[in-house]
């Protein structure tokens, strides 16, 4: 790393919530509404320290509701604010009737997510449940695997959402509690470096310019709703191009390579676990025990679900031998969501892996590295069934 690169920045030992906070101080939006759900707590509790001491101009609104807060963040940006919130579990299921109005309405809203199990029973630790049931409602998803992540995830989603080729909201996620509540130590930009990262906002269509009057949230009937379907659509395909640019910039300021995906040790690796958020950093630690054994696995980490990058995807997975996917959330009646979209990424493929359904960790059910230890060597032996395989579970 540069010696201008060690000047931008300093290190905070953080919570992953508490990064995702700092972030949001820096890029200092106009509005953040937001009701306290856990684990997303200590997001809001941070940024509301913030506001309070004057260290943002954020107008910060407390609400009565989740859906009551991403309403107001929907009329702020509307209007033509630079506006986010955060949230998590329920919460998010209660925005889901206006998680489809900001994306049908093309505003680049960013919304941090402490990922946790929906009710009922009612629990509040970590599974993906929440996010996975909205990943196709037209935004942007980013999952974090660590603290660093939450952060620089943060900056990046606001750059991609606000570029005028995408226009479209994003989510960026990490585990509950996992991340959201355990120190790290995490590399943060200077003010200025951020500042001059995420440019000044100019919204495309604001609500309140009097002198290009708009509609936001017409009647939408058969005649265009179809159409304006398809812009969402197109929207999120231009936005792989955009990311791929923003990462580079980013990796130009900080020396953090991001990328749709991360593959540790599987150039020459017969054996690959897929995973994603703070499950990946278990699987390196397990990865790289077996290596030791002359074992050739390694790890395939998602970082972004939406869009969906199957084409890397694909190319990253073409090689091995046997696959595994482990996937912190489950689709009852149907296999879970990321192994599906894996599966379908590599149907087009002449000579495809052996693929593996597993779900773990529902609820906050604990991983370890001797869990993936196992599922490498059940990999490796052939000994799994075609049928989804679960990690932890009591029978």
């Amino acid at each position: 790393m540069s010696m201008a690169m060690k000047k931008k920045h300093k290190y905070k030992a953080l919570s992953g919530g508490e990064a995702t906070a700092v972030a949001m101080k820096q890029i200092n939006p106009d509005v953040v509404a937001a009701y306290p759900i856990t684990p997303q707590t200590p997001i809001i509790e941070t940024f509301a320290q913030f506001v309070a001491d004057g260290k943002v101009d954020t107008e910060l609104i407390d609400v009565e509701s989740e859906h009551s807060a991403l309403s107001a963040v929907v009329g702020a940006s509307a209007a033509g604010a630079r506006a986010m919130t955060a949230t998590a579990s329920q919460g998010l299921a209660l925005m889901a009737e206006i998680v489809y109005i900001a994306s049908g309405s093309r505003l680049p809203i960013v919304m941090a997510i402490a990922n946790r199990a929906l009710s009922a029973p009612i629990n509040i630790h970590c599974d993906h449940t929440d996010s996975m049931f909205l990943r196709d409602a037209g935004w942007i998803q980013i999952y974090s695997e660590n603290a660093q992540e939450a952060y620089d995830n943060m900056l990046i989603a606001l750059r991609v959402a606000e570029n005028k080729n995408v226009l479209t909201p994003a989510m960026v996620m990490q585990d509950g509690f996992i991340t959201s509540h355990s120190v790290q130590n995490v590399i943060i930009l200077d003010d200025k470096a951020v500042k001059k990262f995420i440019g000044k906002y100019n919204p495309s269509y604001p609500l309140l310019d009097i002198k290009k009057p708009v509609s936001i949230g017409p009647l939408d009937l058969f005649d265009y709703f179809f159409e304006h379907k398809y812009q969402q659509a197109e929207a999120l395909e231009n936005s792989k191009k955009i990311i791929k640019q923003v990462d580079k910039e980013f990796y130009s300021l900080t020396g953090r390579k991001y990328n749709f995906i991360e593959k540790y040790r599987t150039n020459d690796a017969d054996h690959i676990i897929v995973a994603l958020s703070s499950t990946a950093g278990t699987a390196k630690m397990a990865i790289d025990e077996l290596r030791k054994k002359g074992k050739k696995v390694g790890l395939l980490k998602i970082r972004v679900v939406r869009p969906f990058p199957n084409e890397e995807i694909s190319k990253a997975l073409a090689n091995a031998k046997g696959v595994a996917v482990l996937d912190r959330s489950t689709s009852y009646g149907n296999y879970s969501p990321i192994f599906t979209e894996v599966r379908s990424a590599l149907y087009n493929l002449d000579k495809k892996p052996s693929l593996y359904n597993y779900i773990y960790g529902i609820g906050g059910r604990n991983i370890g590295i001797d869990d993936i230890e196992k599922v490498f060597l059940n990999l490796i032996k052939g000994s799994i069934s075609d049928k989804i395989n679960y990690i932890g579970l009591r029978k």
